[in-house]
């Protein structure tokens, strides 16, 4: 028992989440307690007639504000991790609530007056840049959540909000059940040709579960990857494709035939919604909205960012598919390359050109193995401790682990790697809490969620992972890093908080790169039956092959980066009761195709219906800030690079440079949104960020 355990265990703000003692029954009286709470707190601040002050005005702000969006944090967290029926009905239950609350708080005339007061006081005169930054960003917030709006406005401002917070979360929970919905089921070893033995066993397991003989594969990207890279089976491979691009879409239906899950409804009045939003404010679309926060400085210069790299990456992405496709039709005998094709050619081209294969590869990155790397590469550049801790857990599968630096803690993260049915795809790192010092000087320290959906252990072995699940992970711990190392002691910009989100990617992309050294990738394999360190030979064949395909690779990004940038740039203009036809959306979609891609899918292929970073994510009118930032994390590793060439005696020719990873974590990691990005970065390299790093990472140098 601890030792507040007769309280609502959310309501417990002592220490980390009780997730042992928290039940769905909870989330409704705690959230609804502390909602009675906040706004006692707003009403008795905003009838105070006294000037406001940062200790008598913002930091209770603050404190409340904290406590608030832990415990609602918390309840996110579980929805997103563990969606079983309890915990889904528990959040969309409090959902409209919670919305409400924000969507009122953000229009708070009177709260909006009193931070626009303590603007013009000689308090804020004489304070931190870092304290006018957050008073600032507070004021620019309150603009964006219609605090001018008329009275006659806002209400409609406010069902704006709250019905977009609802279409977020029902096309999150269409998404899972859509790809929970769909297997495959082979009652054959032939029909397992080419599949690797891993995925075979961890198919043979799911069927087991299910008390069924043979073997089961499914949407999740651990099943359904191997089927597309290795399956011989090309029906079985093109039913596969069509189930995952249909996900979630009208051709996506029940046992009684209907479309249960269909997006499509929900993503044109999220478009609708979001135009009429932008409207309200005075903004011409909803892109311009979305970019007042972030480092670019319109829609334009954004568009022109991402028109200036498809000009450069398209000549390459042709020249890949070309030769693909020649490799296709001359030794896998395809006339025609198919889209179910593509990754299974790829797959037969790496090995034919490279002479090795992600399957060969992955035995030789056992988990265990891949987590002691990460942490010595972390240790290494940053001179932190990471050990091994208890805490009470959402699942027995999940690790925690606490981040030391000269013997203090200053941070500890869960690491919840594993595939789940009741887990949405993909991977993510969120904040647990945040750090801040109160107003009694006492120090919070922050917490995080690293969440990814790697393949988990069969029979006994450690869970193996691909390269790409390695970069995944090092991408996600990056995002981390930002948010565990900061130190600033201001709740509003430490660690992730206040970075604009087209930067937010610099630190998870710049972890990447080292998953490419010699050094990090020799001491964090070993074979996971002989135990056997990944052979250089090896690693050569794969540094030769790192930019294998890249120029589709990028294309692919630049594609979906201007196809949710057009979208909320007014591309699309015409509503039909309240929504926009998905038709339109589609056609949008293929028009960017034609303007930048090379790979064309099928006309019954429904990506915008899975695009969950853009429809149920906080990237709408940001996905281009995944390749913004990988100029900033490119030219960020350059400085490593760079400093190679400094370094003398035994640490000569080692990326893992103790001076300027300690650099990078003061000037980057350690001031977090205390400071405008760009400033981050020209103290961190010296200069403003250049294309060329990321280009010659990528090959995309001459011909």
């Amino acid at each position: 028992m601890t030792a507040n355990a007769g309280i609502n265990p959310l309501l417990d703000f002592s220490g980390l989440p009780r997730f042992s003692d928290i039940r769905p029954e909870h989330v409704a009286p705690a959230i609804r307690s502390l909602l009675a709470e906040y706004n006692g707190l707003i009403e008795r601040l905003t009838a105070d007639p006294a000037p406001p002050t940062w200790n008598g005005f913002i930091e209770p702000m603050t404190a409340i504000g904290e406590r608030f969006s832990r415990a609602w944090g918390i309840v996110g967290h579980l929805h997103a991790v563990l969606d079983i029926p309890p915990w889904r009905e528990a959040y969309n239950t409090m959902l409209p609530e919670v919305s409400s609350f924000y969507a009122g708080l953000g229009q708070n005339l009177a709260l909006f007056r009193k931070y626009k007061a303590f603007a013009a006081s000689p308090e804020y005169a004489a304070s931190s840049p870092v304290r006018r930054r957050i008073v600032d960003h507070e004021i620019r917030d309150f603009r964006l959540s219609g605090a001018e709006l008329s009275e006659t406005l806002k209400p409609r401002f406010k069902a704006i909000q709250e019905e977009l917070s609802q279409l977020a979360a029902k096309f999150s929970e269409n998404l899972l059940d859509a790809t929970n919905a769909h297997a495959e089921w082979i009652d054959s070893e032939a029909g397992l040709a080419g599949i690797p033995a891993d995925a075979r066993a961890a198919a043979r397991a799911a069927a087991e579960k299910d008390g069924r003989p043979g073997w089961k594969f499914t949407l999740h990207a651990p099943s359904w990857l191997p089927v597309m890279q290795y399956a011989d089976d090309r029906a079985l491979r093109a039913r596969m494709y069509r189930a995952h691009a249909t996900r979630a879409s009208e051709f996506c239906t029940n046992d009684e035939g209907a479309a249960a899950w269909d997006n499509g409804p929900l993503i044109g009045r999220i478009l609708a919604m979001r135009a009429e939003e932008a409207a309200l404010l005075g903004y011409r679309n909803y892109a311009e909205v979305s970019l007042v926060p972030k480092m670019a400085d319109s829609p334009a210069q954004a568009l022109a960012f991402l028109r200036e790299l498809a000009a450069k990456a398209k000549p390459f992405a042709e020249r890949d598919l070309a030769e693909l496709r020649g490799f296709a039709r001359e030794e896998l005998g395809l006339e025609s390359l198919e889209p179910w094709d593509v990754a299974y050619a790829s797959e037969k081209l790496r090995e034919r050109r490279y002479a090795y294969s992600d399957q060969e590869v992955k035995q030789y990155f056992p988990e265990p193995r891949v987590l002691d790397g990460l942490f010595t590469v972390i240790r290494k550049l940053y001179g932190v401790d990471i050990a091994a801790a208890e805490a009470p857990r959402w699942d027995e599968d999940i690790r925690f682990f606490r981040i030391e630096k000269n013997g203090e803690s200053i941070g500890q993260f869960y690491l919840d790697l594993h595939a789940r049915d009741s887990k949405r795809g993909g991977a993510w790192m969120d904040s647990a809490r945040s750090r801040w010092r109160d107003a009694n000087g006492a120090v919070t320290t922050p917490a995080a969620y690293l969440v990814c959906n790697f393949p988990a252990p069969v029979a006994g072995k450690p869970a193996t992972f691909t390269h790409d699940d390695v970069l995944t992970l090092f991408h996600e711990t990056g995002h981390g890093l930002h948010h565990l190392l900061t130190r600033v002691d201001e709740l509003a910009v430490s660690g992730i908080n206040g970075v604009e989100w087209d930067a937010v990617e610099l630190p998870s992309q710049f972890m990447e790169n080292f998953c490419w050294e010699w050094d990090v990738l020799a001491a964090m394999t070993a074979h996971v039956d002989t135990g056997e360190a990944l052979p250089r030979a090896l690693y050569d064949k794969m540094i030769a092959a790192r930019n294998f395909q890249s120029g589709m690779q990028m294309v692919r990004q630049i594609e979906f980066s201007l196809f949710d940038l057009l979208l909320h740039n007014g591309a699309i203009s015409g509503e039909i009761a309240g929504s926009i036809p998905i038709g339109d959306v589609l056609a949008l979609l293929d028009e960017v195709r034609r303007e930048v891609a090379v790979l064309f899918p099928p006309d019954w292929h429904r990506f915008p219906h899975s695009f969950s970073h853009i429809f149920a994510g906080g990237y709408a009118a940001g996905y281009y800030s995944y390749k913004w930032a990988e100029v900033l994390s490119a030219d960020a590793f350059a400085a490593f690079e760079e400093a190679v060439d400094g370094q003398a005696g035994e640490n000569h020719g080692s990326l893992l440079d103790r001076v300027t990873g300690e650099r990078f974590w003061r000037e980057i990691l350690a001031v977090g949104g205390s400071r405008p990005a760009l400033e981050s970065f020209v103290a961190f390299r010296g200069r403003e960020p250049s294309v060329d790093a990321l280009l010659r990472h990528n090959g995309m140098v001459g011909t």
